[in-house]
């Protein structure tokens, strides 16, 4: 063959094939192309951050955004996407070391509008009342429309679960008809063979209140909820890296509503055309109707002691005198507490979660003992649960205890609010502090004048004493009974 038809197959030039028909082939070989960049005096650093943050939880590695930041505070003016690249590098590096190739194979899957949903929980943190907090947030995703939900929780327990229910339901709109789960104690007692479980009871009480179907995947087979499962990642970035401190859980929950909001108008959906926003107002309508909030509470048989406190998690709660030395149901929700006995509600109070082992509160209601007080005045000089009372109140006990009976009229002032309401009371009380006269009489002579007496009842006179004659505006008859007594 000639070499110009060689050259013309090959594209090699002429004088390369004289070349290798003269000396043999011989395979050319080039140094390795380096290109200086800013990540070089950097890469030492950054290599050994990807291989501490390899040996860490997953819950607790840093994303490579995170990583970005740090080391621009050490001075790297780069690009994120040269150290992007110097870790995909690197990984691959660590799985050819290891003798794997690749990260598996998995079939892409889809959903139909309102078809099912995914459930999980992550573990992330964030600035409480200036303290950095761990937080349990749940986390719900809509697998057509993509749109997710966040609200953060001190526990993973039964009623934070049913309350982010209720709450991701309430914020997309409806129920899908499916919900994807893994394998958690709140919904899984046991797992048998495949895919067959024993569901919680109260899990299951409330699949049956939503009536959507329950589906859980298999063991450590997280790629079957793979969109849930991106979200948290994508979450610790989006949303917990850069977030303000709040004052307390409630503001916080209420900004993460806000803020999945916001990102669902700012981000494309990965396979629909447009937001996610759009994709959700599309799926909505074939979203099951939203019944009445899941009455999502834990049942507790307690027995409250002689001081009128019931014990719940290292802390304790008062009830009503009158049920000292009983048994008494306790409902825990995910934000307070109820307490019931015969068939009634007889106190509720606001829950408190501190896991610190060391630390345990009571939590007083002065209400509770008014019958007690009753009985034992005394008690009220140094009572526990009274230092909790209004300041009217508390500046009232401080003028009635100076004299001699104090005591007695103070706990009968204090009974008036077992009768009426207690606003009406206390603001008797200021206005007889205000008056000079802080005396019992005084005080009930102006709730006197302060509550309203009800309007009385119509006369309904029955037709047996109806008039037949009515009577006659006649004056004159006083004219001659006058008339009559001249005469005489």
């Amino acid at each position: 063959m000639a070499i110009r038809e060689i050259a013309r197959r090959t594209g090699l030039s002429r004088n390369t094939i004289r070349k290798y028909l003269s000396t043999g082939i011989v395979e050319p070989k080039y140094p390795d192309r380096h290109s200086p960049s800013k990540l070089d005096l950097f890469a030492p650093k950054l290599a050994a951050w990807l291989k501490t943050e390899a040996k860490k939880n997953r819950k607790q590695r840093r994303n490579l955004r995170q990583i970005y930041a740090d080391l621009a505070s050490l001075g790297y003016e780069g690009s994120y996407d040269r150290v992007a690249a110097f870790a995909r590098n690197w990984r691959q590096a660590q799985r050819e070391a290891a003798g794997t190739t690749g990260r598996g194979t998995f079939i892409p899957l889809t959903f139909a509008p309102g078809e099912a949903f995914q459930f999980d929980w992550s573990e992330d943190w964030a600035v409480i009342a200036g303290v950095k907090t761990k937080l349990q947030v749940a986390q719900l995703k809509l697998s057509y429309s993509r749109a997710f939900v966040l609200k953060a929780y001190p526990l993973q327990t039964h009623e934070m679960l049913f309350d982010a229910h209720n709450h991701a339901f309430r914020m997309v709109g409806g129920v899908p008809r499916r919900g994807i789960y893994d394998n958690m104690k709140t919904a899984v007692d046991r797992i048998r063979r495949g895919k067959a479980r024993d569901i919680n009871t109260r899990f299951k009480a409330m699949v049956s209140h939503f009536l959507f179907e329950a589906e859980f995947c298999n063991p450590a087979s997280g790629w079957e909820k793979g969109q849930i499962e991106k979200n948290v990642q994508d979450s610790r970035h989006r949303i917990w890296q850069g977030a303000p401190s709040f004052e307390n859980l409630e503001a916080l929950n209420a900004w993460l509503e806000q803020r999945c909001l916001a990102l669902w108008q700012e981000l494309r959906h990965p396979e629909l055309p447009g937001t996610i926003a759009e994709a959700w107002a599309d799926e909505r309508a074939q979203l099951m109707a939203m019944p009445a909030p899941f009455d999502g509470f834990v049942e507790h048989t307690k027995r409250v002691s002689p001081t009128c406190l019931i014990n719940f998690e290292r802390n304790r709660y008062s009830v009503p005198a009158s049920f000292a030395n009983r048994p008494v149901s306790l409902r825990v929700y995910a934000d307070h507490l109820v307490v019931a006995a015969e068939g009634n509600v007889i106190a509720e109070h606001v829950r408190i979660i501190d896991r610190r082992h060391d630390c345990s509160q009571t939590i007083y209601d002065w209400r509770h003992y008014l019958s007690v007080l009753q009985r034992k005045p005394g008690a009220l000089r140094n009572g526990a649960p009274f230092a909790e009372f209004p300041d009217g109140f508390k500046r009232l006990q401080s003028s009635l205890m100076k004299r001699p009976g104090g005591d007695r009229e103070m706990v009968e002032i204090l009974a008036l609010v077992l009768h009426h309401d207690e606003q009406a009371v206390l603001t008797a009380v200021e206005m007889a502090l205000d008056a000079g006269v802080p005396s019992k009489q005084h005080v009930l002579n102006l709730l006197g004048r302060l509550v309203e007496l009800p309007p009385p009842a119509p006369i309904d006179a029955p037709q047996a004493l109806l008039l037949k004659i009515e009577p006659l505006a006649n004056v004159t008859r006083y004219d001659s009974l006058r008339e009559a007594r001249n005469a005489a």
